[in-house]
């Protein structure tokens, strides 16, 4: 470690603008995470916990089948964009721009299809009543607006992060305003069904729309066409293909650690341990949130580094950051001791206190997550995309029967102590692998 002070630290404009960036971002998730949890209150409190559960695991399968069919192709708009834009190649840009939203366009497609057809399958293995499958067949078709991942990727790469931090807002604010008004009228299911897919898709709509409309104002559009120039798409992205389908795996492993675990608790113990499960850990993501932010916040500065070389001042910056974060993940943790059960109580109700021994455990994992944060981010940034594949692959082998396991052995506790034996596991995985990056890269500049 650099011996600076940590006011020192932040004369890195690097740093500085990380933790700017992900501060913006802050500004709309604290709304975020203050809106979803009211509009799960809301929800819990209007449906109570066997309907609601069945509220969860409708929205959960909708959310997992929507992760599995996009491609990470905002991560190739950084990868490849970066220094398109920085060398002034337009036409490569807009190129690339043209493949990684053909790539969103179908994988939309796709994702809508497949979720009916397996909503159809499965929906009664999670006791959904036979009453509401045709509303939540319809609801499965919200992964239309789901797939967003090129404007993302510009929005990131231009610095317009105040953009997605308003548009992670407009989901949750109107979920929230819709399930109220679905409550205060005596609705069901179905009541809330529609207002959270008016909320998936109005947050979809405006991300793609300000996307495009940035990038208009910037002439990156002039000349833009969709038929193309006559040149194949991926012409000068070498190893595009290879870098989309590793991202896009990668991200659909990671589902493991997130809806995954909703959905195995919901199979095997039912709508209501569901129920407290989701509960308890999107109140243990919203303590650690802050802290999470700085994961999208530093995949540009990464991607400007390697492309400049700054190997040593990129370790630099993943090390003051991890530490930065992991201190502030410490603190959520000792919050979430102090009032975790009051919070639920306060929030959703007594019914849900039960939740409250898992949530700790999830809120534990999570500090250990954010520890961890800049690992994989260096590993894509560095275009070993690849091996991030293959570390999560073989930690996804080993955590899904283990979570299987404990969940089968010991109940809804078992999914909390799985999830902090998979963080544990992947933070020691991706942590090998960057040191060693490091140490040939930083040997290799001193060599030359």
């Amino acid at each position: 470690m650099p011996r600076l002070s940590i006011a020192g630290w932040f004369r890195d404009d690097r740093l500085r603008r990380l933790f700017g960036n992900a501060g913006i971002l802050l500004g709309g998730k604290t709304v975020n995470a203050v809106a979803g949890l009211a509009g799960l209150a809301i929800a819990a409190r209007a449906l109570g916990l066997e309907a609601f559960g069945i509220l969860i695991l409708i929205h959960t399968f909708t959310q997992t089948i929507g992760e599995i069919a996009k491609f990470q192709s905002w991560q190739a708009v950084l990868r490849y964009g970066t220094p398109a834009l920085t060398e002034g190649r337009v036409s490569d840009f807009q190129r690339l721009l043209r493949f990684t939203a053909l790539l969103d366009g179908w994988s939309a497609l796709a994702g809508t299809i497949l979720s009916v057809l397996v909503a159809w399958a499965l929906g009664p293995y999670f006791d959904w009543p036979p009453e509401l499958m045709p509303a939540a067949l319809v609801y499965v078709t919200s992964v239309l607006f789901m797939v967003q991942a090129t404007p993302t990727g510009v929005l990131r790469l231009i610095d317009r992060f105040d953009i997605l931090s308003v548009q992670s807002t407009l989901g949750a604010i109107i979920r929230m305003v819709g399930g109220g008004i679905a409550w205060a009228m005596g609705g069901g299911i179905v009541a809330f069904l529609v207002a959270w897919y008016i909320a998936t898709a109005w947050a979809g709509i405006y991300l793609i729309a300000k996307g495009w409309s940035e990038l208009r104002k910037r002439g990156l559009l002039d000349g833009y066409s969709w038929r193309g120039d006559g040149q194949p798409v991926t012409r000068g992205f070498d190893g595009v293909w290879s870098f989309v389908w590793s991202t896009n795996l990668s991200a659909t492993l990671e589902l493991a650690y997130t809806h995954i675990g909703t959905l195995a608790v919901g199979w095997m113990l039912g709508p209501r341990e569901a129920a407290l499960f989701r509960i308890a850990r999107q109140l243990g993501e919203a303590l650690a949130k802050p802290a999470k932010l700085l994961i999208p916040a530093i995949y540009p500065e990464l991607a400007r580094m390697t492309a400049a070389g700054e190997h040593k001042e990129m370790r630099a910056l993943i090390e003051r950051s991890a530490l930065l974060a992991g201190a502030g993940a410490m603190l959520a943790l000792v919050v979430c001791w102090l009032i975790g059960e009051i919070g639920l109580r306060l929030i959703v109700g007594e019914e849900f206190v039960a939740a409250y021994p898992v949530m700790m455990w999830l809120v534990a994992a999570a500090v250990v997550g954010i520890w961890s944060f800049p690992l994989e981010p260096v590993m894509v940034s560095a275009g070993e995309a690849h091996k991030a594949l293959m570390v999560r692959a073989w930690t996804t082998a080993v955590y899904i029967p283990v979570l299987l396991a404990a969940i089968h052995w010991f109940g809804l506790i078992g999914a909390g102590w799985a999830r902090m034996f998979s963080a544990v596991l992947v933070l020691v995985a991706f942590l090998v692998p960057v040191v060693r990056w490091f140490r040939r890269r930083l040997a290799e500049n001193e060599g030359a």
